[in-house]
């Protein structure tokens, strides 16, 4: 008889690339049975075929809000008695919160991924890490296992002191190696963008983590060195429109209107990455960074942020700066476009270092943390 994983999942992005991903890789596993119990900003066509069911919360969404918080405990907590799993798998730390009250007092095993600690984000107030920090440390006896998507997930559980060693087991993500072979890449002159360009662009959520401002000071910096670059944002803002409005506010006084596109939320990200000459990720704070190895993925040299797992990731697969400093971002961006033989180098290190992060071993071991429980 098939043990029922039942997952909570709020957020979009990452998350949810991860998630089908994983779900995909886990098909080969009959033993297991998959519930998704999710917020609506999910694209549930993604999921089909690869879950048995699936029941959208509507009140569950990544602001605080008491009232709707409440109903969504109360949701998840029916969904939970309905369909009896054998273990309850809460993803990202919202889903995580909810899930996890809602359980309380039921008899299914608990495990829970942050997908990237809230208590990591830079910018927020000490008072709101703080809190952040305690709910994760108040929930943690609830869970009988915690997926760390990285080593420095891991540590950062430590150092945090949110629960200790044994509870703890590091699965990196992984992205679908085959996924390059089923791509549709939408060409230059698709996208508007001119055949000789040169083409620097960022998969993210318009959000302060994700740092689009730092990209396009970034921009305005290169394009100053580099007439013919041109630049691409996918991803768009998932809190309402306030951010991408501030990020095209800035693009506008900065001149750089034409340059840049922002594509909005797409099915398949990939698809535009293709055209990339080098492909950036600023983040503030970052638990893995799955872009990483899709930007590997795909050929092309990065570079990222030394912000938290970021330069695990990357390793010697490209160029890394600290966070927020747009001047080197743009400098490395330029050497990558002067230099030839350095970015033919990054590239063929990232098609190496690309292998650690195959979804096949991502769903590998979590077979064996679920077997592991049930």
């Amino acid at each position: 008889m098939s043990k029922i994983i039942l997952h909570v999942v709020e957020a979009p992005g990452g998350v949810e690339r991860y998630l089908v991903t994983l779900l995909t890789k886990m098909k080969k596993y009959p033993e297991f049975e998959h519930i998704l119990v999710c917020s609506d900003s999910l694209d549930l066509n993604k999921f089909k075929g690869i879950v048995k069911n699936v029941e959208v919360i509507h009140t569950m969404h990544n602001a605080i809000n008491p009232c709707n918080d409440f109903k969504s405990i109360l949701a998840v907590r029916k969904q939970i008695k309905k369909y009896k799993p054998d273990i309850l798998y809460c993803h990202s730390s919202k889903a995580g919160a909810i899930g996890r009250v809602a359980d309380i007092g039921l008899k299914n095993k608990v495990i829970y991924n942050a997908h990237g600690w809230s208590f990591n984000m830079k910018g927020a107030s000490k008072k709101k890490l703080f809190v952040y920090k305690m709910i994760e440390k108040m929930l943690a006896p609830i869970t009988d296992k915690i997926i760390c998507i990285s080593d420095y997930e891991k540590k950062s559980a430590l150092d945090h002191k949110i629960c200790k060693s044994e509870k703890l087991v590091v699965i990196n993500n992984g992205i679908d190696l085959d996924e390059y072979k089923d791509l549709k890449p939408k060409s230059r002159e698709e996208l508007g963008i001119p055949k000789e360009a040169f083409v620097v662009g960022m998969i993210g959520r318009i959000t302060p983590q994700k740092a689009p401002d730092v990209f396009v000071k970034m921009a305005a910096l290169v394009k100053q060195r580099i007439p013919k670059a041109f630049f691409i944002i996918v991803g768009d803002d998932i809190g309402g429109d306030q951010y991408k409005q501030e990020t095209e506010q800035l693009i506008e006084s900065l001149g750089m209107s034409k340059n840049i596109l922002i594509t909005g939320w797409v099915d398949n990200p990939l698809d535009y990455a293709d055209c990339f000459d080098v492909a950036v990720l600023l983040s503030r704070w970052e638990g893995f960074g799955l872009v990483l190895p899709e930007y590997m993925l795909l050929g092309k040299p990065i570079v990222g942020s030394r912000a938290d797992a970021i330069p695990y990731v990357v390793g010697n697969a490209g160029v890394l700066v600290d966070i927020d400093d747009y001047e080197a971002a743009a400098d490395a961006v330029i050497m990558l476009n002067k230099d030839k033989i350095l970015r033919s180098k990054i590239i063929e290190k990232g098609k190496q270092r690309i292998k650690k992060f195959d979804s096949q071993i991502t769903a590998f071991q979590t077979k064996d943390c679920f077997m592991s429980l049930c």
